[in-house]
């Protein structure tokens, strides 16, 4: 016998109270906080989810929400907000993925469901100074920097925010699946750096030969197996080869670290984002000096190799 159809899932309440963005914001709050949503793309609680999407939704600045807070909401765009909350809850789908757009270091990125969400702690040292212990600079000169490489670029967001922060440098972007390159094209167009970035479809070093750079950078898959079956619905939306880490979550780590010396030049070094991997790494690589970077939302999840280091 055929199984009956599944009745459609009932729509949200509408309330037509809400007059300003503010109300909308809150109400989405509301809402984000009685399913249960997961925050972890961009944004880390369902006060700025809520903010990002009703700002995207209307085309205004996130970074002048307080201007705008207290303006009345029309028609089209009380629909446009709350559909966008219903997909939120309804599918839990990222709200990068529902808007197709992600800001890293204040850069905007496209983003589909063929590309990992944008977000790096990597993005946050790229922006700033390189520092090392005891503030002795790991790259004293940005404008230096000549060959960038980015592995596993998904977006190419770390590849374009490399491009930014050093002017003179051509970057290499690699990853190995083409259905990312694609996104990461249409970044690097929108950035105008069609010139700088070349892309590369491959595994990891495959596709340079024998080139060697000033700075290799990595935010690879680092998710191990019991991390992957714990993934919330938000991240199962993603590819999931862009999370998968193997069984101990460093399979890709360990072949970066194993073939860097090999890319870098004299004074050159990776700089790579692990994640919770820390103690593993160091276990597994006793005699290697890692060089442990904290950002403002982390700490020891990423590490600086210096190619002497390797040596």
């Amino acid at each position: 016998m055929a199984k009956a159809p599944r009745p459609p899932t009932p729509r949200m309440p509408r309330p037509k109270e809400l007059a300003t963005i503010l109300d909308h914001v809150r109400y989405a709050v509301t809402q984000f906080r009685a399913a249960q949503l997961v925050f972890a793309h961009g944004t880390t609680d369902p006060l700025a989810e809520a903010a990002f999407m009703v700002c995207e939704a209307l085309h205004l600045p996130l970074d002048r929400f307080e201007a705008f807070a207290g303006a009345r909401v029309t028609h089209d765009e009380r629909k446009k907000i709350f559909d966008l909350i219903e997909a939120r809850i309804r599918t839990r789908k990222p709200a990068a993925y529902l808007l197709q757009k992600a800001y890293l270091r204040g850069i905007p990125f496209y983003v589909d469901e063929r590309a990992i969400v944008p977000r790096s702690y990597l993005g946050e040292i790229l922006d700033g100074e390189l520092f090392a212990r005891e503030h002795a600079s790991l790259i004293d000169d940005p404008l230096s920097v000549e060959r960038v490489l980015d592995l596993c670029t998904g977006s190419g967001c770390l590849a374009v925010l490399a491009a930014l922060r050093f002017p003179h440098a051509a970057v290499d972007a690699v990853d190995i699946s083409a259905d990312a390159l694609a996104v990461a094209a249409r970044n690097v167009a929108a950035h105008g750096l069609e010139g700088r970035i070349t892309l590369h479809e491959g595994d990891l070093f495959g596709p340079v030969g024998g080139a060697r750079y000033d700075l290799i950078v990595s935010n690879p898959p680092y998710v191990d197996a019991t991390g992957m079956a714990a993934l919330p619905p938000e991240c199962r939306h993603e590819p999931p080869l862009a999370l998968d880490g193997g069984p101990d979550g460093i399979a890709v780590v360990r072949r970066i670290i194993d073939n860097a010396p090999r890319h870098l030049t004299a004074d050159g070094g990776l700089l790579c984002e692990v994640g919770r991997d820390r103690q593993i790494l160091e276990k597994i690589y006793p005699e290697t000096s890692f060089l442990w970077l904290d950002t403002e939302e982390s700490s020891g999840e990423v590490f600086w190799l210096g190619a002497a280091q390797f040596a």
